[in-house]
């Protein structure tokens, strides 16, 4: 097996990341416990939030997100199809229906079109930061509070990145992050739910563990004997190496996603020289951003996959964020396909190129050196 001389995505750690891993293994505690809580405590002042509540991963707290919402079977969830499937997914976990809605330029939800597919079955609205870039929250924001719907925000790919000095994940009910092996903060598998709202953290903290109304970290250290079942929870909970990764790592985000900006900037420079492609948002929006992936669109999509090949013969690997959800089997069977050609002209022109902390701008001038030849 061979691997792409220029990886999308390269993850290194530090000796004190490690470090933080060995001190958990040794400590001989490693489920849910008091580094996770020290955690979300660090995570939530991060955010400005009122409450963080580590999960098992970001499709854990978008699900637990839409039932704190109430959502239900017979209810309906906007939510783009420009996204990863679980978007989607975990609203078909509540017996609820996804309805996918169209983007706009930035490669978000388009809140003129949300509009015009609410219905009196519409319990939510999900919003996707797409590539970390904000999303139009605030008239999102509106227009959930003018129909009386929940906002819940998807954060994957944005945990340090806001509008107007507040952190994205605050807007609405509630914001759903995760920290996949590829994220920006990557633990390997892990999830938060992030609210200002003291019942859905509640409820969130409940659910995560089976239901109980105590963990084993409390019956531990004595705090409680015993514990009830109030409700039908899940094993949503991350454990206590995951947690002291992330505690580790969230001290160096926000030099990391400077980084990635600066890198950011000088794709986007060399871009611009590159016929036949079209970068998305301008160069105002990386400030804003934690330009956690670099998609770029063809002009012309069918050239998508054959420049694809051309670059991974030449040694630099490439992704696709997104195939669009409602093209796929599971949901095109069970909900139909509707028209989304904004949505679906991106799907087939994106090309994702490769980005990560640790390159530099020698590795940037071979991929999209190898760009324009593939698409001469």
């Amino acid at each position: 097996m061979s691997f792409p001389q220029v990886p999308v995505f390269d993850l290194r750690l530090d000796e004190d990341d490690v470090q933080a891993v060995l001190d958990v293994l040794r400590s001989g505690w490693l489920t849910l416990g008091p580094r996770t809580a020290e955690f979300e405590r660090a995570f939530a002042d991060h955010l400005g939030a009122r409450h963080a509540v580590a999960v098992s991963s970001c499709t854990a707290a978008l699900h637990l997100a839409y039932l704190a919402a109430g959502i239900g079977p017979g209810d309906e969830v906007i939510v783009p199809a420009m996204t990863f499937a679980a978007t989607a997914a975990a609203v078909v976990y509540c017996g609820a229906t996804p309805v996918f809605a169209e983007i706009g330029d930035d490669l978000a939800l388009d809140p003129e079109d949300v509009a015009r597919r609410i219905t009196d079955r519409t319990k939510a609205v999900c919003v996707v930061h797409f590539a970390g870039y904000p999303a139009r929250v605030r008239e999102l924001r509106a227009l959930c509070d003018a129909h009386g719907l929940a906002l819940v925000e998807d954060v994957a790919h944005a945990p340090c990145a806001g509008v107007d000095g507040r952190a994205l994940g605050t807007f609405g009910l509630a914001g759903a992050f995760s920290f996949f092996s590829n994220k920006v903060l990557a633990c390997g598998e892990g999830g938060l739910l992030a609210t200002d709202d003291d019942d859905v953290a509640a409820l969130t903290r409940n659910l995560r563990s089976q239901g109980m109304t105590s963990g084993t970290w409390s019956r531990h250290t004595g705090e409680t004997e015993t514990y009830d079942a109030v409700g039908l929870g899940f094993n949503y909970r991350i454990d206590e190496p995951r947690a002291a990764l992330l505690l580790s790592r969230l001290a160096k985000l926000p030099s990391g996603v400077e980084r990635r900006r600066a890198l950011t900037r000088a794709y986007r420079e060399r871009l611009r020289r590159v016929p036949g492609v079209i970068v998305p948002y301008d160069d105002a929006a990386v400030d804003h951003s934690t330009c956690y992936v670099l998609p770029i669109l063809l002009e012309d999509a069918t050239r998508r996959d054959p420049v694809r090949r051309a670059l991974r013969e030449g040694g630099v690997q490439t992704s696709v964020f997104y195939p669009a959800v409602h093209e796929f089997t599971a949901y095109r069977e069970r909900f139909g396909t509707p028209s989304l050609p904004r949505t679906e002209y991106v799907a087939r022109a994106e090309i994702t190129l490769p980005l990560y902390r640790d390159m530099d701008e020698a590795l940037i001038d071979r991929v999209v050196g190898a760009l324009a030849e593939a698409l001469r």
